[in-house]
Formats: C-alpha cells, sequence, structure tokens
C-alpha cells in the first residue's frame, strides 16, 4: 500500500468563492487603470440538451473518472438482471423482466422480456436465469440477508420464472437488482457467481453479460481493479435506443487534482469526475468544463475502529464528544460550501424511512453550539488530548481539514494518513471486524453511496455488527433492529418505526462520525449530457454527446465554446419515469 502522511491546517474560508450563488461574476483585468469599469461576466445557458446527437456515432467517446466505489456505478451498464436502477421514487425499473407478481408473502414471479440475447449472441431465458441462481446459491453474497432467505428459483415456462424464499422478506426487490445473469462461459471461467463482499461480477473482460456495454478492457471489483477499464457498446443490447456513446472509458485510480485538471483545461483526458466543491467557481471559469449539481442518498462513512483501534473509542463518552465537536452547519457552509444537507446520523435524510425518522432528531451540533466557551471545556476533559490516526484518499481532504480545525479546537490530534485509492481503505476496512487488519487506524472514511436504491440499509450496514462491513463491537440489539427492518417494506408505517430504532441507537452510541451528507458536485465536458442518479449508478448508457465533442468534432473547438457555463442543479424531487 502506497501510503502519505500529511499535516492539515486549520480550515481557511473554503466558501469564500460561494459568491457565485449570490451575485453576478466580475472579472477585473490585474493591472487595470485606477477608474477603469468592472465588466460583468456573462453565463450562458448549457444548451447542449439541445444539440445531442440523438443516436450513437462511429468514433464517440467518453472518459468517467469514478473515485467511489467504482464497480457498483458500472455495473448495471455491462450487466443485467430482472430490474435495473432507476432514477425514481422506488428505486428501480424493469429490465429483464417485464413484469411481476407477488404471489404469495415468500413467492415471486417475473415476466421475462423475450427474444433478450447475451453480449456473446447467447439466448437470455428462463433456464439461463435457473443456472444462475444456482451458482448464486453456491456462491451468495452475504451484505445482507438474502444469503440466508432466498430458498430457489423456478422455472414456470421459457419467459416466466418464480423466487421462492424461505421467510418475509421486505428488501428482496432491492437485492434483486444485484442478482445479475452471466453467460455459462463466464460462470465456467470464473468458477460460479463470486460471493464477494463487494457483490458484482466485473472479474475479467469479455461479451459476460446483458448490459448496454460489453467489458472491454480490465476489470473493476471491489477488492482489485485495473487503473483503467474500457467499455464498448453492446450490439445485442435489447434496446435499440442504447447506449448513445461508443466507447466510454473509466478511470478508478487519479489524483483528484489532475482528475479535476483534465476535466477543466484539457480535451479528451476525463470528460465527467466528481469534484469537490470549492472548485465550482473555477470549473465555471475553464475552457471545456461545466458544473452540475444533484440531491444524493450519498453519505460519508466515517468508521471509529471499536475493534482494535484505540482502546478510548470504546468508551461512548469519547465518541460522543467527538461528534458532540463537530459543528455540522459549519462543515457544511466551508468545506461542502452548502451543497448537502444535515444529517443527525449516516443516513441521507432523503432516503425514505429517514424522512420521517429524521422529524424528531437533530445534529449533536443543532441541539447545543459545540462553540460555546462551557462546552468547549467540557469536550476537552472528556477528550483529554486524544490523538487518532485516520485512513483516507486524498479526495476527502478538504473534509478532513475541516474536522481537523474542528477537533482542534478541543485537543484532538488526527494523523492523516492518504492512500491512493479506494481498495486500500476496503482491505483494512473488511478486515477489522475479523480482527485481522494489518493496516492499523482510528479513523476511516469513504464514499458510502446509495448502492441499495433508495433504501437506508446502504447505511444501515456498517451497525450491522455481524457483518465485515461494520467496525463496531457486538451488539445484539442493533442486530436486532436490522433483522426487523428486513422483514418490513419500505413505505410502511412499521419501516419508519424500525428506521427510527436504528438511528436512535446509532446517534446514542456515536457508532460513527457524522458529517452533512453531501450533494453531488460534477465536472463535466461542456459537450456532455449526462443526469446523475442520486444512488451509486451512473447511467453511462444515457450519456449523449453533441457533434462538438473532442471524439468526434472536426478542428479546435471555437472560442465562442468556451465561454463559462451556468451551473445545472437538477431537483431534489424524483418523479416516476
Amino acid at each position: 500500500m502506497s501510503i502519505k502522511r500529511v499535516s492539515l491546517f486549520p480550515l481557511p474560508g473554503i466558501a469564500v468563492l460561494s459568491w457565485l450563488a449570490c451575485i453576478s461574476l466580475v472579472v477585473v483585468a490585474a493591472s487595470r487603470p485606477a477608474r477603469a469599469q468592472v465588466e460583468p461576466l456573462r453565463l450562458r445557458d448549457d444548451d447542449a440538451s439541445r444539440r445531442a446527437l440523438p443516436q450513437r456515432v462511429p468514433g464517440s467517446h467518453v472518459k468517467v473518472y469514478l473515485p467511489s466505489l467504482p464497480y457498483l456505478y458500472t455495473s448495471h451498464a455491462i450487466n443485467g438482471a430482472l430490474i435495473k436502477p432507476s432514477n425514481n421514487p422506488r428505486g428501480w425499473d424493469y429490465e429483464m423482466a417485464t413484469a411481476h407478481r407477488k404471489i404469495d408473502s415468500t413467492t415471486y414471479e417475473f415476466d421475462l422480456r423475450s427474444g433478450v440475447r447475451f453480449q456473446d449472441g447467447s439466448p437470455f431465458d428462463a433456464d439461463a436465469v435457473i443456472r444462475n441462481m444456482e451458482a448464486f446459491k453456491q456462491q451468495p453474497t452475504r451484505y445482507s440477508k438474502i444469503d440466508q432467505v432466498f430458498d430457489r428459483a423456478e422455472k414456470v415456462d421459457d419467459d416466466t420464472v418464480r423466487f421462492h424464499l424461505t421467510e418475509e422478506y421486505g428488501c428482496f426487490m432491492n437485492d434483486l437488482i444485484w442478482m445479475q445473469f452471466y453467460t455459462d462461459e463466464y460462470l465456467r471461467l470464473n468458477g460460479g457467481w463470486n460471493g464477494k463482499k463487494t457483490c458484482p461480477n466485473l472479474s475479467r473482460p469479455g461479451p459476460y453479460g446483458l448490459g448496454p456495454y460489453i467489458l472491454k478492457q480490465g476489470y473493476i471489483e471491489g477488492d482489485r481493479a485495473t487503473a483503467t477499464a474500457v467499455l464498448e457498446a453492446n450490439p445485442y443490447y435489447w434496446n435499440p435506443e442504447y447506449p448513445k456513446v461508443e466507447t466510454i472509458t473509466i478511470y478508478t485510480r487519479l489524483d483528484s487534482d489532475q482528475a479535476k485538471d483534465s476535466v477543466l483545461y484539457q480535451e479528451g483526458e476525463v470528460d465527467i469526475a466528481m469534484i469537490s466543491p470549492e472548485y465550482k467557481v473555477e470549473t465555471i471559469l475553464s475552457p471545456f468544463a461545466k458544473v452540475i449539481t444533484a440531491p444524493s442518498n450519498d453519505s460519508l462513512a466515517i468508521h471509529m475502529n471499536l475493534i482494535n483501534g484505540n482502546p478510548r473509542l470504546r468508551d461512548q463518552s469519547v465518541r460522543r464528544a467527538l461528534n458532540e465537536a463537530l459543528h455540522q452547519r459549519n462543515l457544511l457552509h466551508f468545506v461542502f460550501d452548502n451543497e448537502g444537507v444535515l444529517s443527525p446520523t449516516l443516513a441521507s435524510p432523503l432516503f425514505p424511512g429517514v424522512d420521517q425518522a429524521i422529524r424528531s432528531m437533530r445534529p449533536f451540533s443543532e441541539i447545543q453550539d459545540p462553540y460555546q466557551p462551557a462546552k468547549q471545556a467540557a469536550l476537552r476533559s472528556t477528550l483529554q488530548g486524544l490523538r487518532l490516526k485516520v485512513l483516507t484518499q486524498d479526495r476527502f481532504l478538504a473534509l478532513w481539514r475541516g474536522i481537523e480545525s474542528q477537533l482542534g479546537k478541543v485537543g484532538v490530534t488526527l494523523d492523516i494518513v492518504v492512500v491512493d485509492s479506494e481498495k486500500e481503505i476496503f482491505e483494512p476496512l473488511l478486515q477489522t471486524n475479523a480482527d485481522a487488519n494489518e493496516v492499523s487506524w482510528d479513523l476511516l472514511v469513504w464514499g458510502n453511496d446509495d448502492w441499495f436504491f433508495n433504501h437506508p440499509f446502504t447505511a444501515f450496514l456498517v451497525y450491522r455488527t455481524s457483518n465485515a462491513w461494520s467496525t463496531v463491537y457486538p451488539d445484539a440489539v442493533m442486530d436486532g433492529y436490522i433483522d426487523e427492518m428486513f422483514r418490513a417494506s419500505v413505505d410502511t408505517p412499521e419501516f419508519a418505526q424500525v428506521c427510527g430504532k436504528i438511528m436512535q441507537r446509532a446517534f446514542d452510541e456515536a457508532y460513527m462520525l457524522f458529517v452533512p451528507t453531501p450533494n453531488k458536485v460534477i465536472a463535466m465536458n461542456k459537450e456532455v449530457v449526462y443526469e446523475p442518479y442520486r444512488m451509486a449508478c451512473a447511467p453511462l448508457w444515457s450519456i449523449q454527446i453533441t457533434n462538438q465533442h473532442w471524439s468526434i468534432r472536426k478542428g479546435p473547438y471555437a472560442n465562442v465554446s468556451r465561454g463559462p457555463v451556468r451551473m445545472t442543479r437538477f431537483p431534489r424531487s424524483l418523479e416516476p419515469n
């Protein structure tokens, strides 16, 4: 593992550039005469969607940097399941299925899409579903409870299958999104389905899936990934409208500043990249990029190592003091540039169930101002000069500048270690629950984007103390609440009630370091059209380009096109597709 130790200074006014949201930008010549007039900078509307090419063009190519969970973000562009993620209120839509029925509390029946072929041209039908589910049964994923409740799949006819569960399970449709189907050749070469903690099969390039893109080069899994992966349009995809771009290149490992600068100042290097909100103005002023923002179900999972970290973290009063010392509203303003919302716990307030539970919950700093002198003295007395080792990717350094500044006020010292990739975060994280990690750490952060698709188990996963994603010591009460959640269906009173119990226990025990829920902030080439999902799925198949995109344009990029583009904000509400 390549690591770099950094010393962070107290956070300066990162949000000084946020005046863009309030007043017009102005440009002043560096050496203008004393009485020169200040000229307003004119922002043009983003008209790329009106100029976008409706069909795929030979040679079209878009490059995307995915710093968090790239195996999840790309999986549904390559693989296919009965249902797929969607930016609608339920979080999914039909894909290889066209309809389904719940026959009883443990039996689901699905009508399959007719005439579908795998990427190698072989047929997809009920027999293919049965073979894949038998492989899943042998090597199930274990992040939720699906490995325990899935019993078997049954063929009704060539275009109909039934799934049988061992008990009522309210999360089945969310889990079904990850039951993706592969060719017989893939199952043979791969030795089965997978069974990894990190779920989807992107372990080798080849025409093995059902998705709109074929993985042509590289591999992308949670515990192993090439720095670059190349996707090419699937000629057998069932929907001829997609994909809109011929080739997609995925970068999984880039320096955050390098990725940002590649979008802003170079063509043909990176087209889409998540950026820190502090770079919004720089992006708008750049010759090749624009900014889009969107609300999200994402969260920043800041683990406390209660297994083998600093022994004082096992003291609930110490954990609460760390949380009480953080001023969330200041973090939201100075670090997130107001791109996000306050969150009393890890779960996004936009999740169903959570949105009701937080009506009676507030972040610690909204209950009592941590900057009050008496409060600061009390926190210093509890924390007693605590020193903690932090593991982080460089993309979160702005957040750690803010946290370090705030915790420093109450005598806490952070030793921050920067690693090169998310893989080097997941290795020690997934080994800690079993007390087997070789890298020591006290605090660790990763981008826990919504991989369960509009369901808060995305966040609650880390509280389930029996699985490898948790660094909390055993808690039978919390595990019982999560089992209760598995039985409930979203949008029922029972579901909201159990979400409230899970969140309240996590809050009372201060099991994580809680920070605001971030918006998605993306720097994007001005000739690209892309609407992000609020979940951990990049709808790469829907990306469009104009005829002025670098991959197909003849000649240089026109100067008139290089002018600043007004930022696009997608709304918080989700409307059905």
